[in-house]
């Protein structure tokens, strides 16, 4: 069982950056995958980042690579999105997600069985 607590969100000036948080309680952290998801009203969550348990592996959206850093430390049980050159359009409620696996990076949003209650993200023009 893996509880998600988001942090870091809130409003910047479009080129800004924002470094969002993800806590995770309980001791395997380090065997779950970790995705940041984001939803916009009216919406479906769609996929931004996604990191294997080592850390070694990751993947990005289209719409974010060369803008977003996912990042891990398993010693404090923490995933990290660092977001550079944000732009209105990443406006979003962000959340979180783990999955217990051996796989390299998950992009579904099915595939995760742990969600974090998301932390809004306000990008102004």
């Amino acid at each position: 069982q893996v509880q998600l607590v988001e942090s870091g969100g809130g409003l910047v000036q479009a080129g800004g950056s924002l470094r969002l948080s993800c806590a995770a309680s309980g001791r395997t952290f380090s065997r779950y995958i970790m995705g940041w998801f984001r939803q916009t009203p009216g919406k479906e969550r769609e996929f931004v980042a996604a990191i294997s348990w080592s850390g070694v592996n990751t993947y990005y959206a289209d719409s974010v690579k060369g803008r977003f850093t996912i990042s891990r430390d398993n010693a404090k049980n923490t995933a990290y999105l660092q977001m550079n050159s944000l732009k209105p359009e990443d406006t979003a409620v962000y959340y979180c997600a783990a999955k217990a696996s051996n796989a390299l990076v998950e992009i579904s949003t099915t595939a995760y069985g742990y969600w974090g209650q998301g932390t809004q993200v306000t990008v102004s023009s």
